[in-house]
């Protein structure tokens, strides 16, 4: 289940080609066996939510927030798939089918996957996507002849290693100023002769492959190297190193609900527990330093706010390690907290007490901070942001900050400062002068994920205490942009400077296809850096060796 063929999707479960399976044919050739499956879960209102959930984080991507489809992935709703069978549908989801870019998912629990079943076939229900909203989301150009675009803004043709860039409230375009595009990556494997790029004078090579939706990753006192595997509900655990690959690979606890955060408490040498953010819950688990499995049961910390929407709950621990935050993302691209109750809590940097008690929010207004980290050298709580989609290729940028205690950052009433959403226009003029501006902006709809900073020796010294970060790629824009690992120089300052520059970049072929999509960053004990990619289910990893060695 574990190899190369199954990144060709990532974390999206691609039913493609759908709309061309008859009704009186078996869905995809299954086989009798699966015709006569019982869903146990049919018709359950709860399963159904479970299931919308567990879309929303693993299928939205490509098939639309409501299934609507995007590019040349078809729509679920009024399709093939609501006239299949339950069986026949939860064997494909379990088998896949790699010619169609569609992984099999048996690493997915049996409950999820008929919960899944059960979610899609309450589309039959759904509205039809209307002709307006599909004119409303062009197709993508061709890149061999779009136009470039207009600095600062920029796309995967012009990102190159060592290029600098800037955005600035200055340069924010109007709403609505360009279409709303529907491009969501087509992934397909890595071609032979193709490798990640770096800046003159680093190495990349291939720490390891054949995962399952690698996420997040982290180093422990000791210098073991944990990644979460959320495909697999599983972190796993690399010790050592020869020849720039792991010793042992191990797992270090399974059957988690896509695991993403991963902490380590007590701060300091000696933790004795990894606390876990699952998709609706901080977990924690027993933990002696130099452990490759957990030697206890996961303990239950605290109950995450759920369900629609973004599942990707990043966990970071106070230097002094009194407060636990908790990063979680919005349910929706643009609802009213106001009026939609499930928005309760989200948005938000929640913190917590360590044992889950007396939670506050932290800063609020972000509508997805998918990566938080801590400044080694202030203490400082600093994150990463998904911004809004819908209002054209370069708004909303992307974000990476430094978090104000009680700070608000706009959504979904305002952006970037005192830029107002026209979807809400009018409303909460009191927080125009609220809304903080971040630090560094960052390409619009880039997908900014982890960050780090860099302590490490082996890199030049004016990389000591910079930022990296991981930019997932965009789906909302014509040309896509992102997939790239960026650097944020800070230049030996507590603060950023508003640049960053890319550092890791040719993930994208020329034709706009991308093999692979960076998610997770942080420096390893060596100094070099581990980079996480669930588009090719690998870790990758970047050396300083001077001269001009690209790979």
């Amino acid at each position: 289940m574990r190899n190369a063929g199954r990144a060709a999707v990532s974390a999206m479960i691609v039913l493609t080609p759908l709309l061309h399976a008859q009704a009186d044919s078996p869905f995809h050739d299954a086989p009798s066996s699966a015709t006569h499956l019982v869903n146990p879960y049919a018709g359950q209102a709860n399963a159904a939510e479970a299931g919308a959930s567990l879309y929303a984080g693993h299928c939205a991507a490509c098939h639309g927030t409501h299934a609507e489809g995007t590019g040349n992935i078809p729509a679920l709703a009024h399709s093939a798939v609501q006239a299949a069978p339950d069986g026949e549908l939860f064997w494909f989801i379990t088998t896949g089918n790699v010619n169609d870019g569609m992984p099999g998912w048996a690493t997915l629990r049996e409950q999820q996957r008929w919960q899944i079943v059960t979610y899609l076939k309450t589309l039959n229900d759904a509205p039809a996507v209307s002709t307006a909203a599909a004119v409303a989301a062009p197709t993508a150009p061709d890149p061999a002849t779009a136009p470039p675009p207009t600095a600062p803004f920029t796309d995967f043709r012009y990102e190159e290693p060592g290029n600098t860039r800037k955005i600035t409230v200055a340069d924010l375009p109007p709403p609505f100023a360009t279409a709303s595009a529907n491009n969501g990556p087509s992934l397909v494997p890595r071609p032979p002769d193709v490798w990640p790029k770096a800046p003159p004078g680093f190495k990349v090579n291939l720490y390891a492959e054949g995962l399952s939706m690698p996420r997040v990753i982290q180093v422990a006192p000791n210098g073991d190297v944990f990644v979460a595997e959320t495909g697999a509900g599983e972190i796993r655990v690399f010790h050592g190193l020869a020849d720039g690959k792991p010793k042992t690979s191990t797992v270090f606890a399974s059957h988690l609900n896509r695991p993403y955060g991963i902490a380590f408490y007590p701060v300091g040498p000696h933790p004795n527990w990894i606390y876990v953010g699952d998709g609706d819950a901080v977990i924690r688990l027993p933990y002696r330093v130099g452990a490759l499995e957990a030697h206890g049961p996961a303990v239950h910390v605290v109950d995450l706010p759920h369900g629609h929407g973004h599942w990707t709950r990043d966990i970071k621990f106070s230097p002094d390690g009194n407060t636990l935050f908790v990063a979680v993302g919005s349910g929706s691209n643009i609802d009213d907290p106001d009026t939609t109750p499930a928005e309760l809590h989200r948005a938000n940097i929640l913190a917590f007490d360590p044992d889950g008690s007396h939670m506050r929010v932290y800063a609020s207004g972000i509508r997805n901070p998918s990566g938080l980290a801590i400044d080694p050298r202030s203490g400082t709580l600093w994150c990463t942001v998904n911004e809004r989609d819908g209002l054209g290729d370069n708004l909303v940028p992307d974000y990476l900050t430094s978090v104000r205690e009680g700070g608000f950052y706009g959504w979904p009433w305002w952006y970037i400062g005192a830029h107002q959403d026209p979807r809400h226009a009018g409303k909460h003029p009191e927080l125009e002068k609220e809304t903080l501006v971040p630090d560094v902006l960052l390409q619009p709809h880039n997908a900014s994920l982890q960050m780090t900073f860099y302590e490490g020796r082996l890199f030049p010294a004016e990389y000591q205490g910079d930022i990296f970060a991981a930019e997932h790629g965009s789906w909302n824009k014509a040309v896509r942009a992102g997939y790239e690992v960026i650097r944020v120089p800070r230049h030996q300052s507590p603060r950023a400077s508003g640049e960053y520059q890319d550092f890791l970049t040719g993930f994208v072929l020329p034709n706009g296809q991308a093999w692979g999509r960076p998610v997770g960053v942080v420096t390893a004990p060596d100094g070099s850096l581990l980079v996480t990619d669930d588009g090719s289910n690998s870790i990758w990893r970047v050396t300083y060796v001077g001269g001009d060695e690209r790979h």
